[in-house]
């Protein structure tokens, strides 16, 4: 048995806690662990380590290598996380990774691999182990998906028209887009419709078998091998699976399960499951129906409203009628179109080898707070138009100044001028913690010269 995490989405609707360059299956909502950390752990209680594999973009690459090393620590090997050359939608992204399992990861044509969001919540892991279990040893020659028994009529999910009851599954007999109220009451009145959780199984085998039939320009750039396959990953059609397969096959099966699924789609989602709100800090007066979340664990007060949500992250506060959380989506499609930076970070920008935060800055000057990971050390480089402080307040640091090398220990520090290469590093076991000073006539991201880098960024200046 295989599966492919897939963790390439943007998660826009949890936007503002969700950021471009760290979505939602990275964010720790529920426990101490990401959802793609949960994720993870669900598949490693069916089958070893490696035989479970990523597939991401370049942006989210280092964060899904670093979450699962905090889970896995030296034993995790990066060979298992896979690069979309773009983003293309599932149906190139699936077969990208189907053809490198078969030719570099292990997998044999009659080996069952799942493909499975990174980012949805299970409440019930027994139950869902059982129904995946079941999908494994049951899915044979058929292509596979898990479908959601409904619990309310939801127009924010796909649903799925169950066919003939063959025991261990159903046939699917038609796939429905996203309805209308309405027809969504229909729909889980009726107990013959499931919703779509985008999660896949089937063989290579069968894989191909089905895009050669609903989607052959695929399958031709496919056939001609992986390596192939990446370098004409352009020219593939931007397509989901449903569209290239799912909705056009004769050949798809359902295995149907109810263990508390949801894919965190809205704040309205996240607050059925977190309870009324998540925030220790909230003052309700003469209001209900209030959910509010503070990511920074200030104090929201709301007074005389109602049937609101209020999400508060660091550097913005998104307010919204509860109804009305599909539309979030917008507000980031306007960010995006009015190049606002909210849409990329949060003040926490997360790194290859660690994360900073944005303490305080104006037009000449910035402070930050620099968390670099145990072993982990960032570029040799230079400002052309920024000098920096370095202050270590948290563990020692190994620093590149100029032609000198120097360790710092806590409460020592150094100052680095324009121009000068230099580099920070964390050779111990636990994370180090450098407060930053720049000052300059412009302290932009970009101002970065790379003459070396572990991280291979070179042509990404502002990673």
């Amino acid at each position: 048995m295989y599966s492919v995490i897939l963790c390439g989405g943007s998660g826009s609707r949890l936007w503002p806690l969700s950021r471009r360059n760290y979505p939602k299956q990275f964010l720790k909502l529920f426990s101490d662990r990401s959802l793609i950390q949960e994720t993870y752990l669900r598949m490693r209680a069916l089958m070893p380590a490696d035989h479970i594999f990523f597939i991401t973009n370049y942006e989210s690459y280092f964060n899904v290598v670093n979450q699962i090393k905090e889970l896995e620590n030296s034993s995790f090997s990066e060979s298992r996380v896979l690069i979309e050359p773009e983003s293309r939608n599932t149906a190139p992204a699936i077969t990208l990774a189907v053809k490198y399992l078969e030719e570099k990861g292990g997998a044999e044509k009659d080996d069952p691999i799942m493909f499975l969001p990174s980012d949805h919540y299970i409440a019930n892991l027994e139950d869902y182990l059982t129904v995946v279990k079941n999908a494994y040893q049951n899915v044979g020659s058929y292509l596979g998906t898990i479908g959601i028994t409904p619990t309310r009529p939801d127009t924010g999910y796909g649903y799925i028209k169950k066919g003939e009851d063959r025991k261990k599954f159903f046939t699917a007999s038609e796939f429905k887009e996203k309805p209308d109220k309405e027809t969504a009451e229909k729909y889980v009145k009726s107990g013959q419709y499931v919703w779509n959780s985008g999660s896949y199984i089937f063989t290579p085998e069968t894989y191909w078998k089905e895009l050669s039939l609903h989607t052959p320009e695929i399958h031709e750039i496919a056939g001609k091998g992986f390596e192939n396959l990446k370098e004409n990953f352009s020219f593939l059609p931007s397509i989901s699976i449903d569209y290239a397969i799912s909705e056009k096959s004769q050949n798809i099966v359902i295995f149907e399960g109810d263990f508390g699924w949801s894919d965190i789609g809205s704040f309205e989602n996240l607050s059925e499951i977190q309870g009324k709100n998540n925030s220790t800090r909230t003052v309700e007066i003469d209001s209900e129906n209030v959910y509010a979340l503070s990511a920074g664990n200030k104090l929201i007060a709301a007074v005389g409203v109602k049937d609101l949500v209020i999400v508060e992250n660091t550097d913005s506060i998104l307010v919204h009628q509860k109804g009305h959380g599909q539309d979030v989506k917008k507000v980031v499609d306007y960010l995006k179109e009015n190049k606002m930076a909210e849409v990329e970070h949060n003040i926490i920008v997360h790194r290859p080898w660690g994360e900073y935060e944005i303490m305080t800055s104006d037009t000449n000057y910035q402070v930050k707070r620099l968390t670099v990971y145990p072993q982990a050390k960032l570029s040799l480089q230079s400002h052309r138009h920024r000098a920096e402080h370095w202050v270590v307040v948290k563990g020692t640091a190994t620093i590149v100044n100029g032609d000198k090398e120097i360790v710092l220990k806590e409460n020592e520090s150094t100052y680095i001028p324009v121009g000068h290469k230099h580099r920070l590093g964390n050779q111990s076991d636990k994370n180090l913690e450098i407060i930053e000073v720049q000052t300059g006539d412009y302290l932009g991201e970009d101002d970065i010269v790379r003459y070396d880098d572990v991280y291979n960024r070179d042509k990404n200046p502002a990673n």
